[in-house]
């Protein structure tokens, strides 16, 4: 998809402050300081148009970011060892519940790993949950960049075991720095937007 416009929209805790316009959905979820803010920045060509930080739990907020003035990328909080205040981080989990469950305009769920670690619990957890409420999942493996060429197939095996993906799964290699994976990115969410 060419990109010919971005621009944040809105920040939203509710779902009654979520857009008026109905348009379809794609979200990013990943464990906090995983390089989702990257992600959507290099997918979409920009540098700064999502606020990058290498503070873990800096995302607090369901953000919706209006593409071609045809779709939605939202970018919601991180979840893991974020260290945010006790009551925001109690909020989070509802917030992304409702967004997640009862969302009809959302397509797909980019879920985004650490190439550098292996996944944690959480990240199996949150796979699972997006597959008990039928929701498209697109694995995507960020900081590829940083993982040796020798070591990224056992890596990518590692993965794919722990998080209990199938061949047929689908697991794209990611990396702001390189670009590497940005196009396979988009052209296995084409179809579904």
């Amino acid at each position: 998809m060419k990109i010919l416009s971005a621009e944040f929209v809105l920040s939203a805790v509710h779902e009654k402050d979520y857009p008026a316009e109905i348009l379809p959905e794609v979200a990013f979820v990943g464990r906090s300081n995983v390089g989702k803010s990257s992600l959507i920045n290099a997918l979409l060509n920009r540098k700064k148009l999502v606020k990058v930080s290498s503070t873990p739990g800096r995302t607090q907020m369901i953000n919706f970011f209006l593409i071609n003035q045809a779709l939605y990328f939202v970018d919601l909080p991180g979840y893991g060892f974020a260290k945010v205040p006790k009551d925001v981080r109690e909020r989070f989990g509802p917030m992304v519940e409702q967004y997640l469950e009862k969302n009809q305009s959302l397509c797909c769920v980019v879920h985004i790993l650490d190439a550098r670690h292996k996944p944690t619990q959480g990240d199996r957890l949150m796979r699972e949950y997006l597959l008990y409420h039928g929701i498209r999942v697109l694995t995507a493996v960020t900081k590829s960049d940083k993982v040796p060429m020798g070591q990224r197939r056992t890596q990518v095996r590692q993965i794919r075991e722990f998080m209990g993906l199938a061949e047929e799964d689908l697991l794209i290699l990611f990396s702001a720095v390189t670009s590497e994976g940005r196009n396979e990115i988009w052209k296995a969410l084409s179809p579904l937007i």
